[in-house]
């Protein structure tokens, strides 16, 4: 039988009755502080500058370091840059002087680009022919001349 003064209840738990458990907060070693067992040389074993007090972050022990190493002021150069072969519309007009389908493979076999390398077309010199193109990429210009002379752009 229950009294009516027993509670069956859980006595509630609040933010401060919260403890860490025990060994589980350690004090922090002060080292250096006499000659017990972390004292004298605290633990940095015995000369060189290790074992001082200062030594400078990035210290590469006399060696030039790596910033002044790196050159100053000379830019950047982009690693992932796309690199095309251009080829400029006047420079069409002389390899196809009665127009025709313009491919990589056939700019490649006039010796115009090199082979397995992307192709861009720019606006440069006269067009007089139509010509179809069909390269990795256009020119705004190039493809205004291009349409202008009665041709087309894949």
């Amino acid at each position: 039988m229950t009294d009516k003064n027993e509670s069956t209840e859980l006595p509630s738990l609040k933010v401060h009755h919260l403890r860490p458990a025990p060994g589980a907060k350690t004090a922090r070693t002060r080292v250096g502080r006499g000659e017990a067992s972390k004292g004298k040389t605290a633990g940095r074993g015995t000369k060189g500058s290790k074992a001082r007090y200062q030594v400078r972050a990035g210290f590469e022990g006399g060696q030039l370091t790596s910033v002044m190493r790196a050159p100053k002021l000379r830019g950047f150069k982009n690693p992932f840059r796309t690199e095309y072969q251009v080829v400029n519309v006047g420079q069409l007009q002389s390899l196809y002087p009665n127009g025709g389908d313009v491919t990589v493979a056939d700019l490649v076999a006039k010796g115009a680009v090199r082979k397995n390398e992307l192709v861009k077309v720019l606006g440069g010199g006269e067009l007089s022919v139509a010509l179809t193109i069909d390269v990795d990429k256009v020119s705004a210009a190039a493809e205004q001349k291009i349409v202008a002379a009665g041709g087309s752009v894949k």
